[in-house]
């Protein structure tokens, strides 16, 4: 442990509490109190030897040296109040009566003593303070008038030293001056080294907190400009700050934003603290040049100076906090997404509560009524005729069961993601005359035309046939059931580039508009005008649509309610199935974190691919 060690411990154990947490104002307490500590203590030492070749001191001499009880009452004083400033103030007031006593007794302003007059406010100047100072200033000035005026009437005490001595007290007194003024510009240049050291070890500080926080920091002009922006930007944007300067944030804001963006700022120039949530354009690193990507961020906002802020005539600026909030929107999304999905789980089950109670139990009923009184014929007296009209109304009622709980096992299959393709070569033209022929004895019997216009020449296609009949059945059975009597249902094939067209027209009572977009849902039926007067599940075109969806084919519903219905089935003349499920998903998935406004439609449509128009 070295001297200088242990007169700095010393002199931190003197130090007033407010000043031991503060590396600046300990090392200034410490700089005030050290010369005078120590130049007293030097002082006192050496008075023994200067009365020794002294002898008796004169009453100025004794004067003097119990001045130097003054430093030490100075450094007690400060120790316990912590006051700098007023200790200063204490500091200039000794010396300069210090001053002024030698003064008046030496000469007055001509004195050897008059000189040290200047170091007054060199010395108050350590204090930082221009109170200070210019206490201290005014403080030497009066004491050089003084002892002017003193010196002009007369009122000095008549001792005229010799020319030597008064060479040698000059001398004395602009050597001791210099030497002091020179301690001073020491003291300040170190107490300026470590206001600059200090200042560089805070702004590292800091560095090392911006360049490592993820969240970006930015200052902010009322309009919105930006004139800081901490280096957590770059990874956030993938891009310069300097880029982000001025309105640079500003125009990467998603439009749709930019109005609550910008009122945000504007609520926190006025004193207010708010929180917004915008999108915010990114160009990720090895992205293709104009793709677009944004992100979720939420800024809270606040003024810069509270008081300023409050000042109209002044601009006040704005401090920002920025987060990346994307991960926490996209599990919003999803649980939102969720959410839909239960209710809408929810309403198929209720809709289908509601169909299967009607659609099951009519033919129940007819099959069990009907079986009893086949098994009273006796008692009934039934006749052959009778009996056979009985078993066929109950085998029509267990085809229409059967027909209804097939519907609902396909129905489940597809949306498990069971339903298997099986894809084979076939002709598409003797599927469609099988099935317009199995329908038009229903047609018939309904007083409607079903007309069949498929060419000869339509090419073999590759797909599942089972599936393609199953399409043509259940929208040529559909449109033959919303068709009144006396109505026709045309059906039309024809090749469109690499896809099979078909289309399945009726003149029947259409859809509603609101309806139309309902249309393909399970269980659902469209109308409250003739829902009652057709049977049904709602489940034909729903299969229709599922299987459509798994040919990667395309379904288009036109309707106008009174005119009509055309339903447009585009399947592909080979199928090919899909080798990379994952390969989709990783497509979602990046779809999503665009997070684009119309994303939770195109997560219901996409797998239907169904488009409506009325």
């Amino acid at each position: 442990m070295t001297v200088l060690s242990i007169i700095r411990d010393c002199l931190d154990a003197l130090l007033h509490p407010s000043a031991r947490y503060d590396a600046l104002t300990r090392a200034r307490h410490r700089a005030f109190m050290a010369p005078r500590l120590l130049g007293s203590l030097a002082a006192f030492a050496a008075f023994p030897i200067y009365l020794v070749v002294r002898g008796a001191p004169s009453a100025l001499e004794v004067a003097a040296f119990a001045w130097l009880i003054a430093p030490i009452l100075l450094s007690w004083f400060l120790s316990r109040t912590g006051r700098y400033e007023g200790a200063h103030v204490l500091s200039s007031l000794a010396l300069a009566g210090l001053i002024m006593a030698v003064a008046v007794t030496t000469g007055g302003i001509e004195s050897f003593a008059a000189v040290w007059l200047v170091v007054v406010p060199l010395e108050a100047a350590l204090s930082a303070s221009r109170r200070v100072t210019a206490f201290a200033s005014l403080l030497a000035l009066s004491c050089a008038g003084i002892l002017i005026l003193v010196g002009h009437f007369g009122w000095l005490p008549l001792s005229e030293p010799s020319a030597a001595e008064r060479s040698a007290l000059i001398a004395l007194g602009v050597a001791s001056a210099t030497l002091y003024a020179a301690g001073l510009a020491f003291g300040a240049e170190s107490l300026a080294r470590t206001s600059v050291a200090l200042l560089s070890r805070e702004e590292e500080r800091y560095r090392l907190l911006a360049r490592n926080m993820s969240d970006v920091i930015s200052r902010h002009q009322r309009n919105g400009a930006v004139q800081f922006i901490s280096p957590a930007a770059e990874a956030m944007l993938g891009m310069p700050v300097t880029q982000l300067l001025g309105h640079g944030l500003f125009d990467r804001v998603h439009v749709a934003d930019r109005p609550a963006y910008l009122t945000a700022l504007s609520d926190a120039a006025r004193g207010d603290v708010r929180s917004v949530e915008f999108r915010l354009r990114r160009e990720p690193a090895g992205s293709e040049r104009g793709q677009i990507d944004f992100i979720w961020v939420e800024m809270r906002c606040r003024p810069l100076d509270q008081d300023r802020a409050r000042d109209v005539m002044q601009e006040a600026e704005v401090v920002a906090v920025m987060r990346d909030v994307t991960d926490r929107k996209l599990s919003e999304q999803a649980l939102d997404q969720a959410r839909s999905a239960a209710e809408a789980a929810d309403a198929a089950k209720t809709r289908f509560l509601a169909t299967m109670s009607h659609e099951l139990r009519t033919p129940l009923n007819a099959i069990i009524g009907f079986s009893e009184m086949i098994a009273q014929e006796q008692t009934l007296m039934l006749g052959a005729a009778q009996r056979k009209e009985y078993a066929e109304l109950i085998n029509a009622s267990g085809q229409h069961l059967l027909s209804v709980v097939n519907g609902i096992l396909d129905m489940s299959k597809m949306e498990s993601g069971n339903f298997e393709i099986a894809s084979e070569p076939f002709a598409p033209r003797a599927s469609l005359m099988h099935c317009c022929n199995l329908l038009a004895l229903k047609a018939r019997e309904n007083g409607i035309d079903l007309i069949t216009d498929a060419p000869q020449d339509l090419p073999v296609m590759t797909g599942d046939p089972r599936a393609f009949k199953q399409i043509v059945l259940n929208l040529v059975a559909n449109a033959i059931k919303f068709t009144e009597r006396g109505g026709q249902v045309t059906v039309t094939a024809a090749v469109s580039g690499s896809q099979l067209a078909l289309r399945i027209s009726d003149t029947g009572v259409g859809i509603a508009p609101d309806d139309l977009e309902r249309i393909g849902a399970p269980f659902f039926q469209a109308g409250k005008t003739y829902q009652r007067r057709h049977e049904g599940t709602g489940l034909g075109l729903s299969i229709v649509k599922s299987l459509v969806a798994l040919h990667l084919g395309e379904l288009t519903v036109q309707s106008r309610l009174g005119e009509g219905t055309a339903v447009t089935v585009k399947l592909p003349l080979v199928y090919t199935p899909p080798q990379v499920k994952l390969a989709d998903e990783k497509a979602g998935e990046s779809k999503i974190a665009t997070l684009t406004p119309v994303l939770r439609q195109e997560a219901q449509n996409q797998p239907a691919l169904v488009k409506k128009s009325a």
